[in-house]
């Protein structure tokens, strides 16, 4: 006699037999003329123009300095972190964090790779997040940005990315945004209620 359970295994097993063996035929990715990709005069002010419509807020500073500086005048009795210049032995703690241990996490100071222009995405990966959870679990979000690290296009951007060599990481592009049923748009429903980009001025580096 045949369970039912085997049956639904034996059903799922047979669907997923004729997906493997139905696959579309590989293609090449498409030829890419960087040449005819939209440029910015001024990528910092047309990243910072887009960020500030979709909720976020750029900061101009001269350099890191000035950013610890701002991480330090933090509240001290809210939970803060800064996973800039942490040393291995906070790395390895702040990695070990649960989400119960950063239910009560307010505010975060990151480090990103990159920005993109059109879209004013910060590429943060997860050497630099330490913890994956944290940019995505606080309720202010800071990430520390070099100007001259802005691309303009998404097509720059991927040419930037090595997850093979990074691992998980990801594009975040201003604070949490979550539209209801009513198209009403609520701000840090499923993370950061505000996000902050600090951006390092390239003719100060």
């Amino acid at each position: 006699m045949v369970s039912k359970k085997q049956k639904l295994m034996n059903s799922r097993d047979r669907i997923l037999q004729a997906t493997a063996e139905n696959q579309p035929a590989q293609r090449d990715l498409p030829v890419i003329d960087f040449e005819r990709l939209i440029r910015y005069d001024e990528p910092a002010v047309v990243f910072e123009q887009v960020l500030t419509k979709i909720g976020g807020q750029l900061v101009r500073v001269k350099n890191l300095e000035e950013v610890k500086n701002r991480f330090g005048e933090e509240d001290q009795e809210k939970f803060c972190v800064d996973v800039i210049d942490c040393t291995e032995e906070d790395r390895l703690k702040i990695k070990a964090w649960k989400a119960t241990d950063l239910a009560l996490l307010h505010t975060l100071y990151i480090k990103g790779s990159f920005g993109v222009a059109e879209n004013s995405a910060v590429w943060v990966d997860e050497l630099a997040m330490v913890n994956r959870l944290l940019p995505f679990i606080c309720e202010h979000l800071f990430i520390v940005l070099e100007e001259k690290e802005i691309v303009p296009t998404m097509h720059h951007a991927y040419q930037k990315t090595d997850v093979n060599r990074t691992g998980f990481g990801s594009f975040i592009a201003g604070p949490s945004k979550t539209a209801d049923i009513e198209q009403s748009l609520v701000i840090g429903a499923h993370g950061p209620r505000s996000l902050t980009i600090y951006l390092i001025e390239k003719d100060s580096l």
